[in-house]
């Protein structure tokens, strides 16, 4: 897995990463839900009822799967410092403008390390903006992977949820994105670079993800 090490800036990447601003939204989300399901339970459990009280007992489960999912979603993705450390660097293309952004198309390797072999795959994510890099079709920009599951009893072998993060979501400094564009193999880039027509095709499907023939890859990528 190849990773790349650079200083992360945090007020930046507090400022313009998605990734961050998704959590913090999901956060804030079950902060909001844990009060108003409290707040109905403790109205139910005013009124008295046995049918009320069955009730409250329900929204009272809902209140602490919400303050769960609060707790949980920061420790599940973890700090912006580890996921840029651990998750392994992939090439990202813009393959489609937007009136909000942009459209970026990455070439993951999603198999988990423990299987022993490779399966690409075409991964889609929409962006609001990549601050230094050129808003044009074809502009290379480096990620890094995202890579968890949605449960612990996932068997497949590959990874479930695949999400590519701009290294530049990270860094001010342009000659980091440089290093990391060139730290990737242009083997790599010429595969994303040539997949640019199929871009609608991987964002139209549920995991925004397209898994590829290895017969249609380079030698080195089988």
């Amino acid at each position: 897995m190849r990773r790349f090490d650079f200083p992360v800036d945090l007020p930046h990447a507090k400022a313009v990463n998605q990734t961050v601003a998704e959590v913090r939204r999901l956060r804030v989300s079950g902060i909001v839900l844990a009060v108003l399901f409290a707040a109905a339970a403790v109205w139910l459990l005013l009124i008295g009822q046995a049918w009320s009280f069955v009730v409250a007992a329900v929204v009272i489960v809902a209140a602490l799967t919400a303050a769960w999912v609060a707790v949980w979603a920061p420790r599940k993705v973890g700090t912006i410092q580890h996921l840029y450390r651990d998750s392994p660097l992939v090439p990202a293309v813009v393959s489609e403008l937007r009136p909000r952004g942009m459209t970026l198309l990455a070439l993951v390797d999603i198999a988990k390390p423990e299987t022993g072999v490779h399966r690409y795959a075409l991964v889609a994510r929409d962006v609001t903006a990549v601050p230094g890099h050129r808003v044009q079709v074809g502009e290379r920009v480096p990620c890094v992977a995202v890579l968890s599951d949605r449960t612990t009893r996932n068997t497949s072998g590959a990874w479930q949820m695949v999400s590519p993060m701009p290294i530049a979501w990270g860094t001010r400094d342009a000659s980091v994105l440089r290093e990391a564009a060139a730290a990737i193999d242009e083997t790599e880039w010429k595969v994303v670079e040539g997949k640019l027509s199929l871009s609608d095709e991987v964002a139209a499907r549920d995991e925004r993800r397209l898994v590829l023939d290895p017969k249609d890859l380079p030698p080195d990528l089988r």
